[in-house]
């Protein structure tokens, strides 16, 4: 459980993952972590992730998170990651092989039993050799910097021990130098005066000498002293290297932990014990990360707690991956996708993850999509249609338990057919206020009811509202105000009943409105996170095929001021593209996607405009 809710709260802490600050080496340099920008970053991170500690509960597969409550695998960012791994290709390939080789080549170099000053070379050395692979990201390159940081960190407080060193063999001369200065003034005639001490004049060459010999002491002294601070300073100065390196090392361990990144955590740890020596291995973090770590394990961070909790998720993948294999012999599609993507949203980068066949996996994406599409009929309220999914879903996986989504839908039903019953009685009583509330309850349970539209058209074949109602629809849809027809739907519905024309066109308007919806709840979500390109790309996509529609257009605008240096650079593309200037237009394509790198419009643009520039070009 410790491990799922880790690695199931490492995706909300991603943007997390860069903001930790470490424990500061000098009480001199906390002034400047509270400075104004400091404080309000502070107030953004708790806002958005809060204080409290994420709560998972294995029963609904949720995490509880600052009052507000998270499904693990049932969100649409996880199904639409989920879906694009499922249709990606293994990457069993040669370079795959290879590059999995190298990082367990690493990894046995780098192994606590057979390490020594050899094999950690050697291991040094194959770090550049596998960040030449696409997979690795260059994460390999960074512990090579990290690890040659800390190297050169270590030089260079032996520079100041030996500088240390040269001092003091300096401050001991000095000591001798001042012991002889006064073995010398103690044996001299005019400090033995002798039976003329009483003497005046003898008095005065005694004062004098030991004026004389004060003055040759003091430059030992002196010396002596400042010898002694350098050496202080030294001293100081030698330690804080090694901390602010071993600070910067953690900081990325912790980062790749939260990357998900786990066989990189392996390596990174196990230099980090072969560069530093002493023991120390107390992670100094703070924030949520810090939070996370102590109550998932019991106790403070370390990088021992780091190393055994990324080992336990790397076997945990693979004993998930293994669960899914067996699993999808026995034809147990239900529980082996659901084992496939809590071991991905784990381990997304591991091995087991990554050379998983794609025939395997695509059983699992129909599966999935299916599942998904259960989600969003029961969400639209489509129970015809979540019936249905719940047959074929039975029928491909014997293990699907349809409890929940049967009585959500038989319930659904249930309570439906109660409005209904009770708007006949109220048509048969003639109490139209009645008629009308009971109507709109039952379609707004279940919209796409068939006996609703037979009730309906029961009720209203032969009155007056039916007849209004008819001319408002033909109104509205010469008019185009399809928001209109959707918004007063219940009325138009049952105005229809029986009329087949009408019905195709009403059945049309709110197919297409319903799109719409769908459309603007995705574009508020991805606003939600921040994005205001991406949810400017998805309200403009939309708007291709539905232009009138006023709410659309009103999103679309307020997002277009949202993102207006990335909508300004895309229309500046399409207008020279328009007026036949491909390389200007490639360049401004350039510029959007520089701007927000997941455009699908600045990627189609680009591609466009290369074939065009380039016909030839592979």
């Amino acid at each position: 459980m410790k491990t799922i809710l880790l690695a199931s709260t490492i995706a909300l802490l991603a943007s997390d993952a860069f903001a930790q600050v470490p424990d500061s080496p000098s009480t001199k340099s906390q002034p400047a972590q509270s400075s104004e920008p400091a404080n309000n970053n502070a107030n953004s991170q708790s806002s958005f992730l809060g204080k409290d500690t994420p709560f998972f509960d294995p029963n609904s597969e949720t995490i509880t998170w600052d009052g507000k409550t998270w499904n693990v695998t049932d969100n649409r960012v996880f199904r639409a990651r989920f879906e694009k791994y499922l249709n990606a290709p293994a990457e069993s390939d040669e370079q795959a092989a290879k590059y999995d080789a190298t990082i367990k080549q690493i990894l046995d170099l780098l192994n606590p039993r057979v390490v020594n000053p050899k094999t950690l070379d050697q291991a040094f050395s194959l770090l550049p050799k596998a960040s030449a692979y696409t997979r690795d990201a260059g994460l390999c390159d960074t512990i090579a910097n990290q690890v040659y940081s800390a190297w050169q960190s270590q030089k260079a407080r032996e520079r100041m021990v030996a500088a240390t060193n040269a001092l003091d063999a300096e401050r001991s001369a000095l000591a001798r130098n001042k012991v002889v200065t006064l073995e010398s003034a103690r044996f001299s005639t005019r400090s033995n005066p002798g039976k003329n001490a009483k003497d005046p004049a003898t008095s005065v060459v005694l004062r004098a000498d030991n004026e004389r010999l004060n003055a040759e002491i003091q430059p030992y002294d002196l010396r002596m002293a400042e010898i002694t601070a350098i050496m202080q300073a030294n001293k100081a100065k030698g330690e804080l290297k090694e901390l602010q390196a071993k600070i910067e090392f953690q900081s990325l361990i912790v980062q790749l932990f939260l990357q998900r990144r786990f066989q990189h955590v392996l390596i990174a740890t196990r230099f980090y014990r072969n560069v530093f020596r002493d023991g120390d291995d107390e992670v100094r973090v703070k924030g949520t990360s810090k939070d996370i770590f102590e109550k998932t394990t019991g106790m403070p961070p370390t990088v021992s707690t780091v190393d055994s909790m990324a080992d336990e998720v790397i076997r945990d993948v693979a004993e998930g991956v293994d669960a899914y294999n067996y699993l999808i012999e026995h034809d147990e599609q239900d529980s082996a996708t659901k084992r496939l993507s809590e071991s991905f949203l784990v381990g997304e980068y591991l091995p087991p993850i990554r050379t998983l066949s794609r025939d395997k996996k695509r059983a699992s994406l129909a599966y999935a999509q299916k599942a998904n599409q259960l989600v969003s009929a029961i969400e639209v309220k489509d129970y015809s249609l979540a019936e249905k999914l719940v047959d074929e879903m039975e029928a491909s996986a014997k293990d699907f338990d349809s409890s929940k989504p049967m009585a959500v839908i038989q319930t659904a039903k249930t309570v439906a057919a109660m409005h209904i019953a009770k708007a006949q009685n109220a048509a048969v009583a003639g109490d139209s206020v009645t008629l009308e509330k009971e109507l709109t309850d039952a379609t707004e349970i279940w919209p796409r009811n068939p006996q609703l539209a037979e009730v309906s058209g029961m009720i209203f074949s032969h009155g007056n509202v039916q007849n209004k109602a008819l001319v408002d629809l033909d109104q509205l849809i010469s008019q185009k105000n399809y928001r209109q027809i959707f918004d007063d739907r219940e009325r138009f519905s049952a105005a229809v009943a029986f009329d087949p024309k009408r019905q195709e066109q009403l059945r049309k308007v709110l197919a297409d409105m319903t799109q719409i919806e769908k459309a603007i709840v995705r574009a508020q979500e991805i606003e939600k996170r921040g994005d205001f390109a991406g949810a400017w790309e998805s309200a403009e996509t939309a708007f291709g095929s539905y232009p009138t529609d006023s709410k659309l257009n009103q999103i679309r605008a307020d997002l277009t001021t949202k993102a207006a240096d990335f909508v300004g650079s895309l229309r500046r593309a399409e207008d020279l593209e328009k007026h036949g200037q491909p390389g200007s237009s490639l360049a401004w394509y350039l510029k959007a996607q520089q701007q927000y790198p997941n455009s699908d419009f600045a990627r189609q643009g680009i591609e466009r405009l290369t074939k065009e520039i380039l016909p030839d070009a592979t």
